[in-house]
C-alpha cells in the first residue's frame, strides 16, 4: 500500500454537540486496541481533542485547517502525519459543512474530506426523533454531490424500539446504518470554558474514559463495514509535507552545536501543534520539553524558549510559586534570547495572573473574565523580530477568556488586518508574545528564524554576550 492510498474515513456530524468526539476517539480506540496503526486527525485549530486522539491511539494528534495553512497543505500534511498507519481516522469541526465565517467551504469538514478524497461517516445525535432522521440524512447527503457521505452512526439511541425506528426510515434514505449508540453518560469527558478538560490534566481519569468509549464502539458500530470503507479511498497524488525541505539548518548542516530551544508543556501548557517540534528540529535546534509546574530550571545549556497555549489560569498559583523558574525565564529574556509566547505563554511572560506574580517578563497585567475571544485573525509583523521579519503575513486563532492591560505593547508583536485591525501583543529584544496561535506549517520561516536566533544567543546561566 503507497502512502497516498492510506485507507481512512472522516467522522462529521450535522452540528456541534452530537458526539463527534466520543465516536471518533472510541473508534481510534478501538481499531487500535484490534491492533492496527491508526493516524489521528482532527480538522480545525482545535488542541484538546487530539489529546484524547493520542491517548487512544499512542500516536500525535495533528490538525487539518485549510484557513490556517492552506487547502493545498492539507493532504501533504495529512500524508506526512498518516505514514506508516493502517487506518487513518479524521474527526470533523462544528457541523459538516460549517467553515471560516464569511468564507463559504474554507476550513469546513466538508472541504477537508474533498480535499482527502474521503468518504464521510455522520454521526447523528437521534435522541429527540424518528423517522426525521431520514431526512436529515437525505439533505446532508445531497447538499454538495462532492462530498461522499457514506455512512451513518445514529448516536444517543434510547431504546431498542427507539433504534428499530430509526433504522426502518434510513432504509430508504440510500445511506447506510454503520452502528447505534445508546446515550451513556460514563464515558464522558469533562468540559470547562474552552472545551473538554485536556489529557494532561486527568490523565488517569481520561484512560480510563477513552477504554469505555472504546467498549461502547466496539458494541455499537460495525468496526469490519468502517475499515472495509475507508478502503475504498483512491491514491492522493500529494507528496508528504516534509520538515526538512522546509527549513534550512542554522549554521549549516554541518554545524556540530545545536541550539537549545525549551518547549513549555505539562498540564499547564498542553496547546501545542506536533509539526512545531518537528520543524524546530529540522531548523537544527535541540528540542527540550519542560513542565513549569514541576521544573525550578530551564533545560541546562537553553537559548531559546517556546511557551505555547494552554490553561494557566487553572494553575495560577502553582505557577506563581515557582519562583525559581520565573526568575530564570525572566533573565533569559532579558539576556536578548528568543522567545516566542502565544496565549497561555503571553499570560505567563506578564506580571500577574489574577493577581498572582508571573514571570515579570511584559509591562502588563492579565486576568480571567466572562467574555470568550474566538475566530480566525489574518496579522501582519509590522518590525523584525526574532519569530518573523518585518511584512511577514500569517493567519491565526485566536481563543481564549482572559484579557490583557494594556492589550499591545509600544512595539506590537503583530498587526491585526481581518477581520479587525488593531494592534496586539509585544515585541521586546528578543521576545514575541502574542494571543495569536499560529500554525507554523503554512509559514515555516518562523520556526526558521527562532532557531538562527538561538543559534546566536548565549546559553541560559551564561554570562551574557
Amino acid at each position: 500500500m503507497s502512502g497516498g492510498s492510506i485507507p481512512r474515513l472522516v467522522i462529521a456530524a450535522p452540528s456541534s454537540g452530537a458526539g463527534k468526539t466520543t465516536v471518533a476517539t472510541g473508534l481510534m480506540a478501538a481499531f487500535a486496541e484490534a491492533g492496527l496503526v491508526v493516524s489521528p486527525h482532527k480538522v480545525g485549530p482545535d488542541y484538546i481533542d487530539p489529546g484524547y486522539h493520542s491517548l487512544a491511539t499512542g500516536r500525535p494528534g495533528r490538525n487539518l485547517d485549510a484557513y490556517l495553512c492552506g487547502p493545498d497543505r492539507i493532504a501533504p500534511l495529512f500524508l506526512h502525519g498518516a505514514a506508516g498507519a493502517d487506518l487513518a481516522l479524521v474527526e470533523g469541526v462544528m457541523g459538516l459543512f460549517d467553515g471560516a465565517s464569511g468564507m463559504g467551504e474554507l476550513s469546513s469538514t466538508a472541504q477537508v474530506a474533498k480535499l482527502l478524497r474521503a468518504p464521510v461517516v455522520l454521526v447523528v445525535d437521534a435522541s429527540s426523533q424518528s423517522r426525521s432522521v431520514a431526512a436529515l440524512v437525505h439533505g446532508f447527503a445531497s447538499w454538495d454531490p462532492e462530498v461522499r457521505l457514506a455512512g451513518v452512526i445514529l448516536n444517543k439511541v434510547g431504546s431498542d424500539r427507539h433504534e428499530e425506528l430509526l433504522r426502518e426510515a434510513m432504509d430508504s434514505s440510500g445511506v447506510p446504518v454503520l452502528g447505534a449508540l445508546r446515550r451513556d453518560g460514563r464515558a464522558g469527558t469533562p468540559s470547562r470554558h474552552l472545551g473538554l478538560v485536556p489529557v494532561a490534566e486527568r490523565r488517569a481519569e481520561a484512560v480510563e474514559s477513552v477504554g469505555e468509549l472504546a467498549a461502547r464502539v466496539r458494541a455499537g458500530c460495525d468496526l469490519q463495514a468502517l475499515l472495509a470503507l475507508a478502503h475504498t479511498v483512491p491514491e492522493l497524488p500529494d507528496a508528504p509535507w516534509d520538515p526538512a525541505a522546509e527549513v534550512a539548518p542554522a549554521g549549516g548542516a554541518a554545524s556540530p552545536d545545536k541550539p537549545l530551544i525549551a518547549v513549555a508543556g505539562g498540564a499547564a501548557f498542553t496547546f501545542s501543534y506536533a509539526e512545531h517540534a518537528e520543524l524546530l528540529a529540522a531548523a537544527g535546534a535541540e528540542v527540550a520539553p519542560f513542565d513549569p509546574l514541576r521544573d525550578e530550571q530551564l533545560p541546562p545549556g537553553t537559548q531559546g524558549l517556546v511557551i505555547g497555549g494552554g490553561f494557566p489560569e487553572m494553575y495560577a498559583p502553582d505557577l506563581s510559586a515557582n519562583a525559581p523558574l520565573r526568575a530564570e525565564v525572566a533573565a533569559l529574556a532579558a539576556s536578548g534570547a528568543p522567545v516566542s509566547a502565544e496565549c497561555a505563554g503571553l499570560l505567563y511572560l506578564s506580571r500577574s495572573l489574577d493577581g498572582k506574580p508571573m514571570c515579570g517578563v511584559l509591562p502588563a497585567e492579565s486576568r480571567m473574565t466572562e467574555r470568550l475571544t474566538l475566530g480566525y485573525r489574518e496579522a501582519v509583523a509590522l518590525r523584525d523580530n526574532a519569530l518573523a521579519a518585518a511584512g511577514t503575513r500569517v493567519r491565526g486563532h485566536e481563543f481564549h477568556r482572559t484579557v490583557l492591560e494594556p492589550g499591545a505593547g509600544a512595539d506590537p508583536a503583530w498587526g491585526l488586518t481581518h477581520p479587525e485591525r488593531r494592534l496586539e501583543g509585544f515585541v521586546s529584544g528578543g521576545v514575541h508574545a502574542s494571543y495569536l496561535h499560529v500554525h507554523w506549517a503554512a509559514e515555516p520561516s518562523l520556526a526558521g528564524r527562532l532557531v538562527a536566533s538561538a543559534a546566536q544567543a548565549a546559553p541560559a546561566g551564561s554570562a551574557v554576550r
